[in-house]
């Protein structure tokens, strides 16, 4: 007997719809469908979004701002280099590092076995590393693995580089 193709799924808005996972692999089509019965049906989700488009803008500028200050705050407590890039990547690199960084004490230090020295001589290598490009490029690593990423960046010369060489 095959796995069903076609679901009936009761949408978080209370709306069913009958859809077509026959695209899907057999043995990954019920986990879907209750993905799928958490969300709002498609109407509702777009009538939602297509209404907010102002409003989701200035929310992600406020956003963006509110993280870049405290990217700025770390930056200044910790005695963090300014990076050297183009412009546009400043701000972004600036918030990717203060997360990355934040993520990796986090890890290191207060959820694993790092004391305060051992992070001292890492905070070290990062503030050799100035292309906000470099931490862009680290955004979706793990704070756990940012003493690997760190060396291969002093073993590859990355940090500070100039990559339209």
């Amino acid at each position: 007997m095959a796995v069903r193709t076609q679901w009936n799924v009761e949408h978080a808005c209370s709306h069913h719809a009958v859809h077509d996972l026959s695209g899907r692999p057999a043995d990954q089509r019920a986990g879907f469908a209750r993905w799928l019965a958490s969300k709002d049906c498609r109407d509702c989700w777009k009538a939602a979004s297509d209404g907010n488009t102002e409003s989701k803008e200035k929310w992600l500028a406020a956003k963006r701002a509110a993280e870049q200050e405290a990217a700025r705050a770390w930056a200044k407590r910790f005695d963090m280099p300014p990076l050297e890039g183009p412009e546009k990547a400043l701000d972004w690199g600036e918030r990717s590092r203060h997360q990355l960084m934040t993520d990796g004490h986090t890890a290191l230090v207060m959820e694993g076995t790092w004391d305060e020295s051992d992070w001292a001589e890492l905070e070290e290598r990062a503030r050799t590393v100035t292309r906000p490009g470099w931490w862009i490029d680290q955004r979706d690593a793990e704070g756990s693995d940012l003493l690997e990423l760190l060396e291969a960046a002093g073993e590859n010369d990355l940090g500070t580089e100039n990559p339209f060489r």
